[in-house]
């Protein structure tokens, strides 16, 4: 039992224990306090979305739905280990609960099997919902096992629980299954081993820095002015694909003619792309479908390229 953290110790302690936490809008003061109390908490509830892609995952839990208003949660742990806090007070996450799992959470005890939901869950655990199908396929990466270590390490550690206060939601509510894919068993293993001050596991691997082609202005020139013409030898250059495939996105070049030689297809969607407000709403000569250096920076800010001249 215990009174509930401020939300700003609550994010310190997660940055603590070495998680990735993200702060999402206005997470601090996001809650249902308006519906009943939040506190004392007992222990933390794990959770699994039935939901795919880290943004929309975060939005729902942020706002819920018609049926069942957000937040729900206090933080999404998705698949890369990184933390998003969305609410934090009473949130929409356990519901009511088994009085027996609850004393059993608070003696620090095994738990019992739940057989009851007479308990307003809501008001006692921390709650995380984890981005997963839930059907027992969808893998739990490493990275996101270790996040749900650290995110019930963290908080046990603040309020002096041992690993037994960190509970499932399908050990909290009869007819739940979440989360399914390892068992809350392994999870408290894992939980008392940091608490006991093991070595941590491998840390989740650093998000690779996405790479951004970069187009050559001069050597796209080259190109664009030489390919329509039937004189001489075009030019070849291997950034002519990177535009085409830009144009193409745009919805300006058919993807049959990104091949990329800069013809008279190619020519004709970047004239498109230079009138157009996006390119730079440009007219006569100056939207003549070659390449120059603002409509280029325009055109690759928007479809995924650096430019250099």
């Amino acid at each position: 039992m215990a009174t509930p953290m401020a939300a700003s110790t609550f994010a310190a302690k997660l940055r603590a224990e070495s998680l990735t936490v993200v702060e999402v809008g206005d997470w601090e003061t996001h809650n249902r306090n308006h519906m009943g109390p939040w506190g004392p908490v007992h222990g933390v509830m794990i959770h699994h979305t039935v939901t795919k892609g880290t943004a929309s995952t975060v939005e729902l839990c942020r706002k819920g739905h018609s049926a069942l208003p957000g937040p729900l949660c206090h933080g999404v742990i998705t698949k890369d280990g990184k933390v998003h806090l969305v609410g934090y007070g009473r949130a929409n996450h356990a519901g009511l609960g088994d009085p027996d799992v609850l004393r059993a959470v608070i003696d620090e005890k095994p738990l019992p099997g739940d057989n009851e939901a007479t308990v307003d869950g809501n008001r006692h655990f921390y709650g995380f919902e984890c981005e997963n199908l839930g059907d027992g396929k969808d893998p739990w990466p490493d990275a996101q096992l270790e996040a749900i270590e650290r995110v019930s390490a963290a908080i046990c550690r603040h309020h002096g629980w041992d690993e037994n206060s960190v509970i499932g939601h399908l050990e909290w509510q009869p007819g739940k299954v979440d989360p399914r894919g390892f068992t809350m068993a392994s999870m408290r293993a894992r939980v008392a081993g940091r608490l006991e001050g093991a070595k941590p596991t491998t840390p989740p691997p650093a998000a690779p820095k996405p790479t951004r082609p970069v187009v050559d202005l001069s050597k796209l020139v080259a190109a664009a002015k030489s390919n329509p013409s039937a004189k001489g030898t075009p030019v070849t250059y291997a950034g002519v694909r990177t535009v085409e495939a830009a144009l193409v996105d745009a919805g300006l070049l058919a993807k049959t003619y990104s091949d990329g030689h800069f013809g008279k297809a190619t020519v004709t969607a970047y004239a498109k792309w230079q009138r157009s407000k996006a390119g730079g709403g440009y007219s006569g000569k100056d939207a003549d479908g070659i390449p120059g250096m603002t409509s280029l920076k325009k055109l690759g800010a928007k479809y995924g390229f650096d430019v250099v001249s």
